[in-house]
């Protein structure tokens, strides 16, 4: 998986989660929300996400530019 699919994945299920909280924990979760949406609004336009970071440290997650370099290289051998 590379880590731009984690990213989505990880997003999709954090708003999920956010909006269980809300509906039956307490209304403030709202802000989970809100602050998961403002950073996807930030990554749209700066293509940095804090949570890439941890896919890629410690995931050891690949980008999918180096998955694509690594199989290209397989490919000329």
């Amino acid at each position: 998986m590379s880590q731009e699919k984690a990213l989505t994945a990880f997003a999709g299920f954090m708003v999920l989660l956010s909006v269980v909280l809300t509906q039956f924990v307490h209304a403030n979760f709202m802000w989970f929300t809100v602050f998961i949406g403002a950073n996807l609004f930030q990554q749209s336009f700066t293509g940095f996400c804090p949570a890439t970071l941890f896919f890629k440290h410690v995931l050891g997650l690949k980008s999918e530019r180096e998955l694509a370099s690594l199989t290209d290289a397989s490919q000329m051998r």
